[in-house]
């Protein structure tokens, strides 16, 4: 007695097995695009959420506060009557005006940068499509005309774009806060 498997059970199998390999290889290459996927925007996530941080501690914690624009020339401040948004904003955590940290977006390469009085200078993103990145508000969201008016609202907007690369779609990103000065007695 023969007890083998015949040649259409084999090929009945192997086309079995075969669908089940593909089926499991094409779930694993899908849970890794979403993992791509979702690693990017947690990462976007957690920077955003340290750079907040650093920045609205430091607006909270200065003495002083100037928006301003910035280019190759450096830092130039608003003045009084001016409407009081650009892409530069300057802090100075003490009375000491050589003691400051600047927060700006270089428009010729779209990269958003801090640095300091020791000319530190740290690239914290790129791809930063807007050019008003703050702005002196009020409590109602009206942008302010004079410096250093009282109870005024810092508003920090980003606008992030990254372009489609090799396994990775187009996408945009958008960071926006307001901060106030605590003015400590």
């Amino acid at each position: 007695m023969n007890r083998g498997f015949t040649l259409p059970e084999i090929l009945v199998a192997s086309a079995i097995f075969m669908l089940l390999v593909t089926g499991i290889i094409a779930a694993n290459l899908f849970g890794l695009r979403m993992f791509q996927l979702n690693a990017n925007k947690l990462t976007a996530t957690n920077w955003g959420r340290q750079t907040v941080d650093s920045l609205t501690d430091q607006i909270h914690s200065c003495s002083s506060l100037q928006i301003g624009t910035y280019d190759s020339s450096g830092f130039t401040g608003l003045l009084d009557g001016e409407t009081q948004q650009g892409n530069a904003l300057i802090i100075y955590p003490s009375a000491n005006p050589t003691n400051f940290f600047m927060y700006y977006v270089n428009l010729d390469n779209q990269t958003f940068l801090r640095t300091d009085q020791s000319g530190n200078t740290v690239k914290l993103a790129d791809s930063v499509t807007n050019t008003i990145t703050f702005s002196a508000q009020n409590f109602s969201g009206m942008v302010l005309t004079n410096t250093g008016q009282p109870n005024q609202v810092i508003h920090v907007d980003l606008e992030f774009y990254r372009p489609e690369s090799f396994l990775q779609r187009a996408d945009y990103f958008k960071l926006e806060t307001s901060v106030i000065q605590r003015v400590v007695p």
